[in-house]
């Protein structure tokens, strides 16, 4: 099977990445091992909250400006901090195209409110996610019996130290009934696939009309929606005040919508998707891919001009960690880490730990290296990547997709060149 690109990993970075290409006339292949991490996201995706000494961003410019003098190996240097706002705002459009419906924008950071009812900094949300300060004055956090991946009494505490007025309140929703049986069960997920079937819409709503009445907003768990947008729309045209939607702890709805609208539009844009399959090796002669071999496809190569790694980090097995060394698993490319084991973290759990800042180490193209040798075509993009950490600078969703984005255009830079 031949195609002018073959993306490894099927998280967003990937389809990212393949989305742009496809839109280019570029076939492509994504080999996905299982669930990705969008899967137990948020479905709100950060461009750059804090700088590594701590500070706060406000001012997304000035931050990347910063991010020079303060991170020189981060992913944003390397594809060049005048061109992060320029990707940041072609991703946007690629999510428009896609029918996803965000709000935000690359030059605005907005506040979102968490599961917590803390505040974090954010670039893009899904639109049922509450912001703060809210529109609304009045607001009712609406919590469901035996539901444990979602407190409404705490969110609304940790929100009217924010100075919010605001209660709580649970709705018991008999029609869940089956799923309380067995606690491991009561997930959102599993709450979705039965909420999102349409003969459930009207008891919801019959749930949720009374506790509206005198309530600016209700803000209920993100618990329906899990492929589009269809409740969500019906019962804020049908309720007295307007309705948000708060992520629970993983996993997610809003992520897995994000994840399944990517991929659905992936497939219609000709893309071909190999889920439940995974890459064994990679075949490479004078510093080139000329083969993917995966698992389900045994004795049959992918064959591709150019090959992307968008494996995702340890939490998806992108880079594996012993007691001496870290590696990356594929192609045992060049990996930027500490000397020594002693120095991978800090005894304060709650400091940014140096770990999660290893990953593949690239040049501008991103384009990695093995033994110092850097290969002609392959590319590496998203979490993979060292020289940030995505959690403690609030930068992961928009190192995969301005990452994803500049691989894209080294590749077809380098076609049009070919031709």
């Amino acid at each position: 099977m031949k195609f002018d690109t073959v993306i490894i990993g099927g998280g967003l970075a990937g389809l990212v990445c393949g989305l742009q290409l496809q839109s280019q006339g570029l076939r492509c292949a994504i080999v996905s091992r299982g669930q990705s991490a969008l899967n137990f996201a948020s479905g709100s995706l950060d461009l750059l909250s804090k700088l590594p000494d701590g500070q706060p961003v406000e001012d997304v410019l000035l931050g990347l400006k910063a991010l020079v003098r303060q991170a020189p190996e981060h992913p944003y240097n390397k594809v060049g901090c005048e061109n992060v706002f320029s990707y940041a705002r072609q991703a946007q459009a690629l999510f428009s195209a896609c029918g996803i419906d965000f709000q935000g924008d690359a030059g605005q950071p907005h506040q979102r409110v968490t599961p917590l009812g803390l505040l974090r900094s954010a670039w893009l949300s899904p639109r049922e996610t509450p912001r703060f300060p809210p529109v609304a004055s009045k607001v009712r956090i609406v919590g469901i019996t035996g539901f444990l991946d979602f407190q409404a009494p705490l969110a609304a505490a940790s929100l009217r130290k924010q100075g919010l007025d605001v209660d709580s309140v649970e709705i018991d929703l008999p029609q869940l009934d089956v799923l309380r049986e067995n606690a491991s069960e009561f997930r959102a997920a599993n709450i979705a696939r039965l909420l999102d079937q349409p003969e459930q819409w009207q008891p919801l709503y019959d749930s949720l009309a009374p506790l509206a009445e005198g309530y600016d907003a209700l803000w209920l768990p993100a618990c329906f929606g899990a492929s589009d947008s269809q409740l969500y729309d019906w019962l804020s045209a049908k309720l007295s005040c307007a309705l948000h939607l708060l992520p629970t702890l993983p996993p997610s709805v809003p992520g897995m919508r994000l994840q399944a609208q990517l991929q659905r539009q992936f497939i219609r844009a000709g893309g071909v998707w190999m889920p439940g399959d995974e890459v064994q090796k990679v075949t490479l002669e004078h510093q080139r891919a000329t083969a993917v071999w995966t698992r389900n496809h045994a004795d049959i190569p992918l064959r591709a001009r150019y090959v992307v790694l968008a494996s995702g980090s340890f939490f998806s097995n992108g880079l594996i960690a012993n007691r001496e060394t870290i590696r990356e698993p594929v192609l045992n490319l060049d990996v930027m880490q500490a000397a020594t084991r002693a120095l991978w973290s800090r005894p304060d759990v709650f400091d940014p730990q140096p770990w999660q800042q290893f990953g593949v180490a690239t040049d501008a193209m991103l384009r990695p290296a093995i033994g110092g040798q850097q290969l002609e075509n392959v590319f590496v993009i998203g979490s993979v990547l060292g020289g940030c950490d995505a959690i403690a600078q609030g930068c992961g969703g928009g190192v995969c997709a301005v990452t994803a984005l500049h691989a894209a255009q080294q590749i077809a830079l380098l076609v049009g060149g070919e031709a």
